[in-house]
């Protein structure tokens, strides 16, 4: 099904100058380029709010763990990592 979209002046500008300079094909092939880019960006969108709710839960469940704590043990990491490279 054919899909009929008003973009706007400066939208079809753009979309116009993309085609013309041979970047894209067609109007189509750069819309499509766009709707697949909207999709990957909410696919990321939809993962960060699960990993988001998922850290809220297990605050809320008590799965924590002290910043002090997880800071102290970082540093030492990252120490070692640093004294095996030299």
């Amino acid at each position: 099904m054919a899909i009929s979209a008003d973009l706007g002046a400066r939208l079809e500008d753009i979309v116009n100058q993309l085609v013309s300079t041979g970047r894209y094909n067609s109007k189509s092939e750069v819309l499509r380029e766009g709707v697949r880019l909207v999709e990957e960006r909410e696919k990321r969108l939809a993962a960060l709010d699960a990993a988001l709710a998922k850290g809220i839960a297990d605050a809320d469940a008590g799965r924590v763990k002290a910043g002090g704590e997880v800071l102290d043990r970082l540093e030492a990491k990252y120490k070692t990592m640093a004294a095996k490279a030299k």
